[in-house]
């Protein structure tokens, strides 16, 4: 072997020997954000765990739902140390084969994201009961077999609902006009119809006179069909429009901006989207998710029940109010929010009749 050649092969096995190492030391691997580590232990100190979302249909991009849940998760990833893994929902139909794909990979946590995903959550459930479910925005005792694998994560949207309609009704009434406000629902389902209930009661509440407007677009992805809505509704006089109907809501929104009428998020904070956006009904699925992966990291997860997160635990409430209003308008609303907190404000609708 000549001197050049000899020269090579050592040139290659020493680098083969800095590739080798640099892959052998720790491998990582990564879906919807998520990261997974080979430690057994977390930096924090807890037990290293697997943590599986599916989404809605809504995606990750909804800036509303399901992208606040996702937010949770990249919370635990954070601060947790968790590794975590996001399976996106195209159609109702990915429900079942993305929970058991999940499961089958022996993830310690599997998160369904929405009421819609019951049924699928109780028939994946049912078969991996070794395997420890939550489910947001449905109750795990209204599930078909009741799997006491699962947590149902619920929340007291009317509370959310009915802060914003207090402010929205005490807002058209110092600007004067119609005295009309309005909502716009994705799909006629529980979660949706306790924020428009709540909404509707705040805003009598704060104004007796005012007139309430509700529609549906039976759809929770496409912006075309909820703008059509708002717009109609503005057009009615509505000067307040909120919306209840993740990424389709965003179109009542646009509607709202275009007719230069306030209008009013859902879930996350949305005042980023311009100063046409009054306030926002927050339920805080972040922190909800986030607590309940750290429960099942602490070893203290109890399966088999419901818990409920609502203005009192600090996970209902508003956002952002705009600083156009009033701080007499302010103090008002906020003095609602700590009747609320302290349960003296009862029997708030669930229900749109």
């Amino acid at each position: 072997m000549t001197r050049p050649v000899r020269r090579v092969v050592a040139f290659a096995i020493v680098v083969l020997a800095l590739l080798t190492a640099g892959c052998g030391g720790s491998s990582s691997s990564s879906s919807g954000g998520g990261t997974a580590s080979s430690a057994n232990t977390t930096t924090s100190g807890g037990k290293q765990i697997r943590v599986g979302l599916v989404t809605d249909i809504g995606g990750l991009n909804d800036r509303s739902f399901n992208h606040l849940n996702y937010l949770g998760l990249l919370r635990a990833q954070k601060e947790l140390g968790v590794e975590g893994r996001v399976l996106e929902s195209k159609q109702n139909s990915d429900y079942v084969p993305n929970l058991s794909t999940l499961a089958r990979q022996n993830f310690d946590l599997v998160i369904g994201v929405g009421f819609l995903m019951a049924d699928a959550v109780d028939t994946v459930a049912t078969k991996f009961p070794d395997t420890k479910f939550a489910i947001v925005d449905f109750s795990q005792a209204a599930l078909k077999h009741k799997p006491k694998n699962v947590l149902g994560v619920l929340f007291k949207e009317q509370e959310s609902g009915y802060l914003a309609g207090y402010l929205a009704g005490l807002v058209v009434k110092q600007q004067g006009g119609k005295q009309v406000v309005s909502t716009v629902g994705g799909q006629k389902i529980p979660p949706v119809d306790r924020y428009i209930a709540g909404f509707q009661a705040g805003a009598k509440a704060a104004n007796p006179g005012v007139k309430t407007l509700n529609g549906y677009s039976q759809d929770f992805v496409d912006p075309a069909k909820c703008k059509e809505i708002a717009l109609n509704q503005i057009s009615a006089g509505s000067q307040v429009v909120m919306q209840v109907a993740g990424g389709c809501g965003l179109g009542a929104l646009d509607a709202a901006k275009e007719k230069h009428v306030w209008g009013i998020g859902a879930d996350a904070d949305q005042s980023f989207l311009g100063p046409h956006i009054l306030t926002s009904a927050l339920k805080k699925d972040d922190v909800a998710v986030f607590d309940t992966i750290k429960s099942v990291q602490d070893g203290k997860f109890v399966g088999g029940k419901d818990v409920v997160f609502d203005v009192k635990s600090g996970a209902a409430g508003l956002g952002k109010i705009s600083p156009k209003i009033s701080q007499e308008i302010v103090a008002q609303v906020m003095q609602k929010q700590k009747d609320l907190a302290a349960g003296k404000i009862p029997n708030i609708p669930t229900e749109v009749k």
